[in-house]
């Protein structure tokens, strides 16, 4: 084996060549090609030394390259190389049985089972290739090509220009992978084109005359196409288009366009042309700093806010200037603390809804900072605001949180024997129309646990709140006026209490173990009264549940203090088996010995003897799930609350590899202390699916799902899909439909009814149907 290198002007980086046999289109093109060495099998450039310069120059430094003998003509200056014949420079290697370099004209020419591997991962096969001066143009024969994402492309010859655009003739390019049984046999499916461009500086590849082809039979002609070069991450151009038909757009078009701007930054530019309105416009901004991130999306356009009238009616009403505005940013100022935003205002729900934007409820914006200190502290000071979306919503009564600052402090250490947590925080809220507060509220907590001479488990707990007020307009709260919490007011509680549980474990030796825990927390503390004199802003919504039995206050938020004696009890079972699985229950309630409630009505703890609260978990084997709650009325059983979900694998069903199902029930009783019209809640919820993979490894998908309401005797959401996905092809069917209606006018939201196919021919693009 001989080493020689040629000299630094005779090569270039950039040398790709490739293309493809079969002008035809007999047989299949893409079905032999070679199979790379390995990267481990390669040479180093330390495994020969090479003559006229040292190697590891970079890609101005000579082409070194071994074979098996060596042959230099110094009449006609020629270097003829022959037997494993490999080369290399920089990050490229290559291969060949004979490689011949005229020093006089400049001229290498490469001959017999030729390979080049790129430094990204590509790699291209020819049986000739001749190559010019510096390696920047040539030419090559019968090509092929690996590129990344698992894409092939083959040419019958290929020219290279100034190292970075390749031209291609009679050219074949698919990213699927060929049937194992019959490798001639075309693929699922690949593009044919008369000719194609390779510019590796816009990072794309682009056809003329493309025809695509489905299992052989073209189904789509283009006379011109062009798309990302698969090694390309990111890159600049129109994206597929989707296409539409909506009964308040009529037949629609959404033209994307994406801009990749830098290495950090892109934008996309969605047009939406319609034949019922004027175009409409988004943009979504992305950008990557040393340090954060942010992202823009954003639309504007014309719109009817009472499209749903006109839509019933079909009388035309003037349209407006409407949008929409989601952004978000995040920024890390040093270890301690980062800073954030996020801004989100809209038009109406019924804009985002029709142009099939992400639509909420309530938008919410916000400004905050926060700081992170090991594992003990934390802060937090933020500002809000809140944009209802809805007819209904009166949103000169929504408030703005300003300032809204918290900090909490938790020492890893114990304190007394026990663990201690404190926190200090103030919140400001005020409305265009309506009530206005300030809170400076802390908490101090302390916990000591430990065990008592039958094992049993002893726990200290104490809490001390304190918390001062300054309101105003507090009669002109909807529903909850209270003009006595108008002026400044101080409110303080202190909560002690003792908690006693006692495991009893069994062992049931190949069934697994058992577990009994009674558990019984005495609480004590003044009572509260009714606290009218205080605002209420983020204690009016409670639910009591098994998660919240046992808390010292439980009160969502802290304008209410839960105050007075009581006992609380609870009986939790398990059995845990050697497989892994297990069943668990609670059961408990609460009794009242002394103080008054300051709970609503109905909501379980209003009266002296609580409603009973209970949890299960069923799983006695990996693919089955069950877990459900409930809450009962402490005298007459009455059902009150409660939620249950159930999910199931089957696993293998047949030919099916996995069959899964799942179910749901939620039951909520009326709130009318928060909406007097509020209906409560009654509805079930069933699913399923199934998946099958094929012997070529593309996998088929079903699933379906619906929503009944109990108490209006209709659905709330049907949902299905369908779809086929492999190594290079997506096709997606998807059908939603929601029956949410204005509570003003009781008509059905626009897009309530949402149609969608998608069409993903994977490196190349995807294509979108719509129908609302």
């Amino acid at each position: 084996m001989l080493a020689i290198s040629i000299p630094a002007g005779a090569q270039q980086q950039n040398t790709t060549f490739i293309g493809a046999p079969d002008p035809q289109g007999l047989g299949n093109p893409l079905s032999d090609m070679p199979v790379a060495a390995p990267a481990s099998e390669r040479p180093t450039p330390g495994a020969a030394t090479p003559l006229g310069g040292p190697v590891g120059q970079g890609d101005d430094g000579p082409v070194t390259f071994t074979a098996d003998e060596v042959e230099y003509d110094r009449e006609r200056e020629r270097v003829v190389a022959t037997g494993r014949v490999e080369a290399w420079q920089g990050g490229r290697f290559l291969r060949a049985d004979r490689f011949t370099y005229d020093r006089t004209t400049r001229i290498a020419t490469v001959q017999g089972n030729v390979q080049v591997i790129e430094a990204d991962g590509q790699v291209f096969y020819a049986e000739e290739a001749e190559l010019g001066e510096g390696f920047r143009d040539g030419v090559m024969t019968e090509v092929r090509a690996r590129l990344a994402q698992n894409a092939r492309m083959a040419a019958n010859g290929a020219r290279r220009t100034e190292g970075t655009v390749n031209d291609l003739s009679r050219v074949v390019y698919s990213s699927c992978n060929l049937c194992a049984e019959d490798p001639t046999r075309p693929p699922l499916w690949q593009m044919r084109a008369r000719m194609a461009t390779q510019d590796r500086n816009t990072q794309r590849i682009s056809y003329r005359d493309a025809t695509i082809q489905i299992g052989g039979v073209p189904v789509l002609y283009t006379p011109y196409f062009s798309h990302p070069d698969p090694q390309t991450p990111r890159a600049s151009g129109f994206l597929f288009p989707t296409l539409g038909y909506t009964r308040y757009l009529g037949a629609f078009a959404q033209t994307p366009y994406f801009w990749a701007i830098d290495d950090q930054s892109d934008l996309l530019i969605t047009p939406t042309f319609a034949e019922k309105v004027l175009p409409n416009l988004a943009l979504e901004y992305r950008r990557r700093f040393n340090n954060g991130e942010l992202q823009v999306q954003g639309s504007i356009g014309y719109f009817d806010n009472d499209a749903a009238t006109r839509l019933n009616s079909g009388t035309p009403t003037s349209e407006q200037i409407a949008g929409h505005i989601f952004s978000r940013g995040r920024f890390n100022i040093d270890e301690n603390w980062r800073v954030g935003f996020d801004l989100n205002r809209a038009s109406s729900e019924s804009y985002l809804r029709t142009f099939r934007f992400e639509y909420r409820r309530v938008l919410s914006s916000q400004a905050y900072a926060e700081g992170f200190w090991g594992t003990e502290s934390y802060a937090r000071v933020d500002v809000r605001a809140y944009q209802g979306l809805r007819s209904t919503d009166d949103v000169r009564q929504i408030p703005y949180v300003a300032p809204n600052a918290y900090f909490d402090y938790a020492p890893r250490r114990q304190i007394g024997g026990g663990w201690l947590t404190t926190d200090i925080g103030i919140l400001g809220l005020t409305r265009d129309v309506g009530s206005y507060s300030q809170r400076l509220a802390t908490r101090v907590s302390w916990e000591r646990p430990f065990y008592g001479s039958f094992g049993d488990i002893w726990t200290v707990r104490g809490q001390g709140d304190a918390a001062g007020y300054a309101a105003g307009g507090q009669e002109l709260i909807t529903n909850t006026g209270n003009s006595a919490a108008n002026g400044v007011h101080a409110n303080g509680n202190f909560r002690a209490a003792l908690d006693w549980r006692m495991p009893w474990m069994r062992s049931a030796g190949d069934w697994g173990t058992q577990t009994i825990e009674p558990r019984v927390q005495f609480v004590t503390g003044p009572n509260m009264g009714k606290q009218i004199r205080f605002p209420n802003e983020d204690s009016l919504d409670f639910e009591f549940n098994d998660a919240n039995l046992f808390q010292l206050n439980r009160f969502t938020g802290r304008d209410r203090l839960e105050g007075g004696t009581r006992v609380d009890a609870a009986l939790r079972g398990s059995w845990n088996f050697v497989n892994g699985g297990r069943v668990e229950g609670l059961v408990g309630r609460s009794y009242r010995i002394a103080g008054s409630s300051q709970f609503p009505a109905g909501q379980g703890l209003d009266r002296q003897a609580s409603d009973w609260v209970g949890r299960a978990t069923i799983s006695p084997v990996s693919w089955m799930e069950m877990i459900g709650r409930a809450r009962l009325d402490g005298q007459t059983g009455q059902h009150r609350a409660s939620e249950a979900l159930a999910n199931i694998s089957f696993g293998r069903v047949g030919p099916l590899d996995n069959v899964f199902a799942n179910a749901g029930y939620l039951y909520a009783s009326p709130q009318p202390y928060l909406f007097p019209n509020d209906q409560g809640r009654n509805e079930v919820s069933v699913g399923g699916g199934a998946q099958y993979r094929t012997a070529g490894g593309g996998v088929w998908r079903v699933s379906a799902s619906i929503r009944y309401d109990l108490k209006i005797e209709r659905p709330v959401l049907i949902q299905g899909v369908a779809g086929y996905e492999d190594e290079c092809f997506i096709l997606e069917g998807r059908l939603m439909r929601r029956f949410a209606q204005d509570p003003v006018t009781r008509e059905d939201y626009i897009g309530n009814t949402v149609f969608l196919v998608r069409v993903g021919f994977k490196t190349v693009g995807d294509y979108f149907f719509r129908a609302i």
